[in-house]
């Protein structure tokens, strides 16, 4: 007979759950497994609020495992480490991404990709080695693997720091796998959102130009005048769009709704390339005909494996690279998913765990 939440691990645990497909979140009592000798225990202090948490309270991809506990932009202190850990100490700042474990013998393992490991395990929502539940962020503690453990920069503030973990690599990996970092050349981020805002400083610091594409003009001035945007092209507007046509390197695809592709694919100069980082809830359609004649390339990109993460965060904190954050108490998390359904924030939700997470 299985085990309850509570009763499968040694270690008391208090979060918040969601426990159906209504994805509203609810104090939930569970446990965490004993420090091993690989092992870090986290306090946590700090947690991003993701899309996919949203998409995943509500089961909008189809395969939550209920009760979930979100989040996977974990900032914390490490309060006990394994008899073989090296990496950190008692005390030290760290951060938890989106995996907490893979097979580690795979070829993408072997290559530090281990987000792409068949067998990856994810912060939630997923089965760990030992056959229990994951369960996230939104909580009081963790322990984790030290392969998947992070060590958060000293300058990098711990609160905006934390949607780096995924908004940070998810646009920082493809940027450099696709080639992105050449100055001068020409990249569209297409939404402004979580991952959007963080692609458009990412970009700047690798010495693009760099265009925000978004549907409307409401948020023009501050990709500009705050967030450091060279342009915006708003895709409701045809005369713009048509003299923009041809003239991107490069376009991040940051959106989460269901949208044409087309009209992206227009922008991009001949060997332009469309990198998807977005996951809508339904398939897009994607046009042929422009990338034959262009000889153009779409392709996607799942975070990154710990070692460009890491490379990521130190890269960000050189460059004084955080997010632009709303930063909210635990109990105010149904409201926050609220609204982050409608895009109604400035960018990026993180929980104040640590100073609101109470039983």
């Amino acid at each position: 007979m299985a085990k309850s939440p509570e009763g499968e691990h040694p270690h008391k645990a208090f979060g918040w759950a969601a426990r159906d497909p209504s994805g509203a979140l609810s104090p939930f009592h569970f446990s965490r497994r004993e420090n091993g000798d690989e092992d870090v225990t986290v306090k946590i202090l700090y947690c991003g609020v993701c899309h996919s948490d949203l998409h995943t309270a509500k089961n909008e991809w189809g395969f939550t495992n209920y009760p979930v506990v979100p989040g996977h932009e974990i900032v914390g202190v490490a309060t006990k480490v394994g008899n073989n850990v090296e990496k950190f100490k008692v005390g030290d700042k760290v951060g938890v991404g989106v995996l907490v474990g893979s097979c580690k013998r795979c070829e993408p393992c072997q290559q530090d990709l281990e987000n792409y490991c068949p067998k990856v395990t994810l912060t939630y929502n997923s089965i760990g080695q030992d056959g229990t539940k994951t369960y996230g962020g939104y909580s009081d503690m963790i322990v984790v693997d030290q392969r998947y453990v992070l060590r958060f920069p000293d300058n990098l503030p711990l609160d905006a720091g934390a949607p780096l973990l995924c908004a940070g690599i998810t646009v920082y990996s493809p940027m450099k796998y696709y080639g992105m970092t050449e100055a001068g050349k020409h990249l569209g981020v297409a939404g402004l959102g979580g991952l959007g805002h963080v692609a458009v400083k990412i970009g700047k610091a690798f010495g693009l130009k760099v265009t925000v594409i978004s549907s409307s003009s409401k948020k023009e001035s501050e990709a500009i005048n705050k967030l450091g945007a060279d342009s915006f092209l708003v895709t409701s507007d045809p005369a713009k769009m048509k003299a923009a046509m041809g003239t991107m390197d490069f376009i991040i695809d940051t959106i989460s709704a269901v949208h044409p592709l087309l009209p992206l694919l227009s922008l991009l100069k001949m060997n332009g390339k469309l990198v998807t980082v977005g996951l809508p809830d339904k398939p897009l359609e994607l046009p042929i005909f422009p990338l034959v004649v262009g000889r153009k390339l779409v392709g996607g990109s799942d975070i990154g494996g710990m070692k460009e993460t890491q490379e990521m965060l130190d890269f960000c904190a050189k460059h004084n690279i955080a997010a632009d954050i709303e930063l909210i108490r635990m109990e105010d998390i149904n409201t926050a998913m609220e609204r982050l359904a409608k895009s109604d924030v400035r960018y990026r939700f993180v929980i104040d765990v640590g100073n609101s997470l109470s039983q």
